[in-house]
């Protein structure tokens, strides 16, 4: 009969044999117990969540741009040109804002994808803006420059970046810092919902009063007699397409009114509002005599694109108008001679119709003379196409 044992409590129950390290075989790695991962617990939803999961980034506020956002254009807009943006910026002596606005302008434009140029066009500047565009240039190869032999004004410097830009959309801004390079995508995304110009709004100006109360005079005058609706047609933030700065012609003082005349080629306008910063250095380099030579040039864009394929009908329509008001005048003056109730060598009126009729003649043989040379240029058609399927 086997001797039965008790159990006591210091001795160890048999198990499951286990293998010691010695009997495993050589160069074998001894097995570690996996630990079941458990899912962290989702006290919202009652769910779990995956340990990979990442919490999604905040969403953007409206307005802002972030550092090296990209400039998204069609493929059709890549293909077609070499650049997908062209920033033209006219100045003149602006040294002091120059190094900090190229700085604001790479970290809007430093997308992955992004290719632009930034086209600083100098104006004849008499300080170091030149040198300091040189320096700049030997950093950053985008940077493109174009220097004046002398002081032209605002509109040959914008003809002269417009002439040498390559992108498909083509940003003008003032060098002064006054302009905000933050606003450049909204401007670009505004281009790409249809419009062919888009013109910055400075809605809230920190501008003295000597300026912002001319300012809106100019532009409710300009905007009732053009019919074009804009508030703010002297904002130097403005966005177009490139046929647009292809197809106007921007001289004299005309640069006010590149939306008139791009209105007058049949492209499309559109406005935004922009932000507005005071000016940090330097002055302004526009006195009070620019609103009165602002209407002047008004006169000539109204004359330029309404009649400038038909001058006769502008002066031909005065001069009809004189010519028969001198012809009533003296034909009723006649008439009275005749009866013998008036002597006409009393008359001065009889002298002023005469001076009408011979004013009038004058008038119709101008507009004469404009319907000859207009019918005589050549290389202008005098319409611009949009598309030409075949």
């Amino acid at each position: 009969m086997a001797d039965e044992r008790p159990d006591t409590p210091n001795e160890k129950k048999e198990g499951p044999p286990q293998r010691s390290n010695e009997q495993r075989p050589p160069g074998s790695r001894p097995r570690r117990r996996r630990r079941r991962y458990q899912r962290p617990h989702d006290s919202s939803s009652g769910q779990g969540s995956s340990p990979q999961q990442q919490k999604s980034p905040p969403p953007k506020v409206s307005g802002e741009t972030q550092r090296g956002e990209q400039i998204r254009l069609s493929s059709r807009d890549r293909q077609k040109y070499q650049l997908d943006l062209s920033v033209v910026i006219p100045l003149f002596n602006e040294e002091e804002s120059l190094r900090e606005l190229h700085a604001q302008l790479s970290d809007t434009l430093s997308g992955s994808n992004n290719r632009y140029e930034l086209l600083f066009v100098d104006d004849g500047s008499t300080d170091g803006s030149f040198q300091n565009l040189r320096d700049l240039k030997r950093r950053d190869q985008r940077i493109k420059i174009i220097r004046l032999r002398r002081n032209y004004g605002k509109s040959a410097a914008l003809s002269a970046g417009f002439e040498h830009a390559r992108g498909a959309i083509v940003i003008t801004m003032d060098a002064d810092l006054q302009d905000d390079p933050s606003e450049i995508p909204a401007l670009v995304q505004k281009i790409q919902e249809g419009h062919d110009l888009i013109s910055g709004w400075k809605k809230v100006r920190y501008d003295p009063i000597t300026k912002t109360i001319p300012s809106r005079f100019f532009n409710f005058v300009t905007s009732r007699l053009t019919g074009i609706k804009l508030h703010d047609f002297n904002c130097g933030l403005k966005a177009y397409r490139n046929e647009v700065v292809k197809s106007v012609r921007v001289y004299g003082e005309l640069h006010r009114y590149v939306p008139v005349l791009a209105k007058w080629e049949g492209f499309t306008i559109g406005e935004m509002v922009v932000k507005h910063r005071a000016r940090k250095y330097g002055t302004t380099k526009f006195g009070v005599g620019r609103f009165w030579k602002g209407f002047l040039d008004l006169l000539t864009v109204l004359f330029t694109t309404r009649y400038i394929g038909r001058p006769l009908h502008l002066f031909g329509f005065w001069g009809l108008v004189a010519l028969l008001a001198g012809i009533g005048v003296d034909a009723w003056l006649v008439v009275e001679w005749f009866l013998g109730e008036t002597a006409l060598g009393n008359r001065p009126l009889f002298l002023g119709g005469i001076l009408l009729i011979i004013v009038g003649i004058q008038m119709i043989s101008i507009g004469l003379l404009g319907e000859m040379i207009t019918k005589a240029r050549h290389g202008d058609d005098g319409y611009q196409i949009r598309d030409h399927l075949k």
